[in-house]
């Protein structure tokens, strides 16, 4: 199994980040295995593309949610990453606390 579960949408809220705030947070790594995605489909030109992330994030965004670690921006590194045999990679995570719905970056 490449992710621990497939999922169509976030189950929280949005958390109204900019590229810029998203950039603030440090990578740390993160094994497949326990990212949970938020989009069932992917562009398979955009997977085979040698340059997608050319104009985003290096490094994909992860919400971490009630104990889960959503794969929010990313799909398409995390499934190249599957491909190339790698079992983790780096992620920004941005811990999200449901009892006050404030983003607080991990």
């Amino acid at each position: 199994m490449i992710f621990k579960a497939v999922r169509d949408g976030k189950p929280y809220p949005e958390h109204g980040l900019s590229l810029r705030e998203w950039a603030r947070i440090p990578p740390r790594q993160v094994r497949l295995d326990q990212l949970v995605t938020t989009k069932r489909e992917l562009a398979l030109d955009k997977l085979l593309a040698e340059d997608s992330t050319f104009y985003g994030d290096l490094f994909p965004h992860v919400v971490e949610f009630d104990g889960a670690l959503y794969l929010e921006d990313g799909l398409h590194r995390a499934l190249r990453a599957a491909l190339q045999q790698r079992t983790t990679m780096h992620v920004r995570v941005l811990l999200y606390e449901p009892a006050s719905d404030t983003p607080v970056s991990a």
